[in-house]
């Protein structure tokens, strides 16, 4: 939008876009006024949904600030008249609600407002259906599933402590936990817990206690309240901060029948912040017990043990071999004995049966010798080379020979020769 200056006024005419406005030639505060009235006027109207966390009812008009459910972001509202009577339910602070918004900008005063239309709580039923519809997408991405629970210390170190400040949220946690062990330590982070702002803050502290390097566990804790004082722990950026987390989270979020998301997501669900102290140490009477009778059991266990081992070793003495060890010598020097006594008879047995083979093979090979030969009347002829005499054509007329007797021997000549055979008799 343009505008030209008056007759007679020496001024340049405005420039048609802010972009060329000058300090030598500026716009007139109306004309930007206008231009932003008239751009505004141009945006189409918007659904929202919001908290109501201020309501002020004038005769001709009620105004209300809407607030961002997760975030600190405010918005002002104004209703005319024909939609405060169009509402079935009355407004409230803290009611959660639908509008129909539409910008407009007041040239005037400069402000920015929204025109509200179509105003509608949001039902009890409608936060049912958003939540049961996050919760099947969470439980199809696996971040309920029982394998991704992570346990609990069986003594923590530190126990992280996520709750309101002065609640009896926490003194419920920490009396019951310090009753059952004294010497638990907490590391504790006082946050909102209901609001816009409370799932943001519980997630900070969540960060804050999952990077602190003494703390095994963390508890986030709030006392009962209403289905929308318990919404942030619902929240999808909630959840999935305790999923992401390294450390174990308990989840002890109102009373037995409230069950807001987080219960399934976090890796123990405590019923109540009474409940969540008892789950998060041990309790020391009960575990002083426990060592009393693991040391009775033990005790037993050891005594049975020497009995058994005792009398084993009274049963392995009273056997003869340890009663008598000697007796075991014994014996074997009766064995021994025994075989030596066998061992010299059968020597001897083999040497005089040896001995007397010998002698036999002796008078054998006496028998066969020729010296026995000659002791017998025999005598062996040699002719003048050494060589026996076997049969008179070895020998003739005249050759000396001699003859070997069985003592000493003799030398001969041949008279005659004779082919008479042993035992032929002689012819005369």
């Amino acid at each position: 939008m343009t505008e030209q200056p008056p007759a007679g006024d020496q001024r340049p005419a405005p420039a048609p876009r802010a972009g060329l406005t000058t300090p030598e030639n500026p716009w007139p505060l109306r004309l930007l006024a206008e231009n932003l009235h008239a751009y505004i006027a141009r945006c189409d109207p918007t659904w929202v949904e919001g908290q109501i966390i201020e309501i002020n009812e004038r005769p001709r008009v009620t105004f209300l600030t809407l607030r961002d459910v997760d975030q600190e972001i405010s918005v002002p509202v104004t209703l005319f008249p024909r939609e405060m009577q169009a509402l079935e339910t009355p407004l409230e602070k803290g009611m959660r609600v639908v509008a129909q918004v539409r910008p407009d900008y007041w040239t005037k005063t400069g402000r920015l407002s929204m025109i509200g239309h179509g105003v509608r709580p949001v039902g009890l039923g409608d936060l049912l259906v958003r939540i049961e519809q996050l919760r099947r997408a969470l439980a199809e991405e696996g971040l309920f599933d029982a394998e991704r629970k992570r346990p609990i210390p069986q003594l923590p170190q530190r126990v992280g402590l996520i709750t309101g400040r002065n609640s009896d949220a926490e003194k419920d946690v920490v009396r019951n936990a310090s009753l059952r062990w004294p010497s638990v330590q907490f590391e504790i982070r006082n946050v909102a817990v209901q609001g816009a702002a409370s799932a943001g803050q519980v997630m900070g502290a969540l960060a804050e206690l999952d990077a602190h390097p003494d703390v095994d566990v963390i508890i986030i804790a709030r006392g009962g309240g209403a289905f929308e004082d318990l919404l942030p722990f619902s929240d999808e950026r909630l959840l999935r901060a305790v999923a992401d987390a390294t450390t174990p989270v308990i989840s002890a979020i109102g009373h037995e029948n409230d069950q807001p998301l987080l219960d399934h997501v976090a890796d123990v669900r405590a019923s109540t912040p009474t409940d969540a102290g008892k789950r998060v140490v041990p309790d020391l009477v009960e575990e002083k017990a426990n060592v009393a009778r693991a040391r009775a059991v033990l005790d037993r266990a050891v005594t049975q043990f020497l009995d058994r081992e005792q009398r084993a070793l009274e049963s392995i003495r009273s056997r003869p071999v340890l009663d008598q060890p000697e007796g075991m010598i014994l014996v074997r020097e009766e064995d021994i004995d025994r075989l030596r006594e066998r061992s010299q008879r059968t020597t001897a047995h083999r040497i005089e049966r040896d001995r007397t083979a010998i002698e036999q093979m002796k008078l054998r090979v006496r028998a066969l010798s020729p010296q026995e030969t000659l002791n017998r009347g025999y005598a062996v002829v040699q002719d003048d080379s050494g060589a026996v005499v076997r049969g008179t054509d070895q020998v003739a007329v005249d050759d000396e020979l001699t003859v070997r007797l069985a003592a000493g021997e003799l030398s001969v000549r041949t008279l005659e020769l004779s082919e008479r055979r042993p035992g032929q008799l002689r012819d005369d």
